[in-house]
């Protein structure tokens, strides 16, 4: 089933982020090797594609899980939990319905 993360980031996460981005950028292309992910991206604190030194205010992953533990495990291991960019992280699970 698809399972949409949805992450908060916390205040002035933008050097959080970019010391912490290879390893997320790693485990994300494993969902793509396994042909598991919908969607990924960062939601840019402006409103253009490259915010600067604004930075983001979240990120969202639409993956295919075998569960919601399983969803919420593999997001508890996001290198960016780990180097604290995210203030909060929910887990649902995502019905894709159009296209």
């Amino acid at each position: 089933m698809l399972y949409a993360i949805m992450c908060e980031d916390v205040d002035n996460s933008l050097p959080l982020r970019q010391a912490a981005r290879p390893a997320h950028l790693e485990r994300i292309q494993q969902l793509v090797d396994d042909g598991r992910l919908l969607a990924a991206g960062p939601h840019p604190a402006l409103d253009t594609e490259d915010p600067g030194s604004a930075g983001f205010t979240g990120s969202l992953i639409i993956a295919e899980f075998d569960s919601l533990e399983a969803a919420r495990d593999w997001a508890d291991s996001d290198p960016y939990v780990a180097a604290g960019v995210f203030r909060q992280v929910v887990v649902k699970p995502y019905k894709r319905v159009l296209p």
